[in-house]
């Protein structure tokens, strides 16, 4: 994010949707932490209907993320994937982001793509959420996703 033009959504009424959260095991600390902030958004939002899924890595989110989609409102997918030495770095976060909006376009359904693609432990820090964070990417992944459901909902 370039820290700049920020919308600054705090929540939006979702009571009524059901939300999906998917989130990676590797860097566990940071994405437990993420999971967390995301079932709080929820909560905030007025969604009681939460169903969490833990998955293997960031590889592992679309599919899991492409179920939910068939049977919650909003989906998000949280992750960590850190720069290496090798050009894995690039393959995984082309998958995932390819994948989630695959995902979201064939589902109709929103999946925030809160997955952090970083190049070091300190920035993934910076944005999970933490207490000295400066950025919350579970909460805002979360928000945007249930506003965009909102927001397709008032089509109907």
């Amino acid at each position: 994010m370039a820290g700049f033009g920020d919308p600054h959504m705090e929540t939006v009424d979702a009571a009524g949707l059901k939300l999906g959260i998917v989130g990676s095991r590797w860097h566990s600390n940071l994405v437990d932490h993420m999971v967390d902030r995301a079932q709080q958004a929820g909560k905030a939002c007025g969604v009681d209907d939460v169903i969490v899924i833990r998955v293997a890595g960031s590889v592992e989110l679309p599919v899991v993320a492409q179920a939910l989609a068939q049977r919650c409102d909003a989906v998000v997918a949280l992750g960590v994937v850190i720069r290496g030495e090798t050009k894995h770095f690039e393959y995984v976060c082309d998958a995932v982001t390819a994948g989630l909006t695959r995902v979201s376009l064939d589902e109709r359904t929103p999946v925030a793509h809160g997955v952090l693609t970083v190049e070091s432990l300190g920035q993934a820090k910076d944005r999970a959420g933490l207490e000295d964070s400066i950025e919350d990417k579970g909460w805002q992944s979360t928000v945007a996703a249930l506003d965009a459901a909102v927001a397709i909902r008032s089509l109907s």
